[in-house]
């Protein structure tokens, strides 16, 4: 199915909100070494869905810091939108630390009363509305939901614009324990399931959220919460794709699901950060250029595995050319 927005104007691609960050990576687990970078998920899925080769924007806050300075300066190189940003003099610009293990990466925080946890209504009907209204695609995410209350407040205002604009939603889960409890956590990440137009979830977030495991039964329960469309990251497997087939007009019955297996790509693994916002901010720009959700899919998932053969959640997010040469 091609995705349509309504025949008005749509001078952006893809709008993302939520909160940029200053990234610092470590190079070799259990030593000292860190790398300087960007991260911020919907921040990297713009930029991802920027090097795709289409319009992107971004709407958060930062503060009047020399991050924020080097934020701006990155977003202008990678030519995203910045109209609807906003500076706080009283507030940091978030920071974090990716570190390395037998397990895995970790994150470690340090975005306490950032700027962007202080995102509010206010500030959002202002330039960042207009942005939305011209937007084919909203994008958001659980982090963004979960930093402040007046931030989740300020998500679902902007998912109501959308709705009025006629742009499409898409929200990546990415469930942060370390932010919220669970509890919180499942009410409000159902919530934006059924106000949203295509559901991004990985498998380990829907694990711990609902005790599925098996990426069907994952789509299911996301089809059920009001989600017409949904991929399911799996990862190193690939991706699932499943599309709500509702009855043909004038016949009743359940609805029914199209799923499509896109497996994994083998590749030599090195930093899996920000693998999952490339894959989101690549399949956003193949719809927005008229591709079906499958072939989307099936492009960001070589996207995500070319982005996870190098250091980094920006740096090693591929160009639309890299991406074709290996198609």
């Amino acid at each position: 199915m091609v995705f349509t927005t309504s025949h008005r104007e749509k001078n952006i691609d893809v709008v993302a909100l939520g909160e940029a960050m200053v990234e610092f990576n470590q190079t070799s687990p259990n030593q000292p070494q860190y790398l300087q970078g960007f991260g911020g998920d919907t921040s990297n899925a713009a930029i991802a869905a920027a090097r795709a080769g289409v319009r992107t924007a971004y709407l958060t806050r930062l503060g009047d810091d020399l991050f924020a300075q080097q934020l701006r300066q990155l977003w202008q190189t990678e030519g995203v939108n910045t109209e609807g940003l906003e500076v706080d003099a009283h507030a940091p610009t978030g920071i974090y630390f990716v570190t390395h293990g037998a397990e895995g990466h970790a994150f470690s925080y340090r975005r306490a009363d950032s700027a962007a946890s202080k995102m509010n209504v206010n500030w959002l009907s202002g330039t960042p509305a207009a942005m939305i209204g011209r937007a084919k695609w909203l994008h958001v995410s659980g982090i963004s939901l979960a930093i402040s209350e007046q931030a989740c407040n300020t998500v679902f205002a902007a998912l109501d614009i959308a709705r009025n604009s006629r742009t499409l939603v898409s929200f990546d889960s990415n469930l942060r324990l370390k932010l919220w409890s669970i509890e919180r956590a499942r009410i409000h990440i159902a919530n934006t399931i059924s106000r949203c137009d295509l559901f991004l979830p990985s498998i380990e977030d829907m694990t711990t959220l609902t005790g599925l495991t098996d990426p069907e039964a994952i789509a299911r329960w996301s089809h059920e919460q009001g989600a017409p469309r949904v991929v399911v990251k799996l990862g190193a497997q690939g991706a699932l794709v499943s599309e709500q087939r509702l009855p043909a007009s004038g016949k009743t019955g359940q609805p029914q699901y199209d799923s499509v297996l896109i497996p994994g790509r083998a590749v030599a693994m090195v930093d899996a950060t920000g693998a999952g916002d490339c894959f989101c901010g690549n399949l956003l720009a193949r719809l927005s250029l008229g591709d079906d959700l499958v072939t989307a899919a099936r492009y960001a998932n070589t996207a995500a595995s070319l982005a996870v053969q190098h250091w980094g959640a920006v740096a090693c997010l591929p160009t639309a050319q890299q991406v074709k040469a290996v198609v």
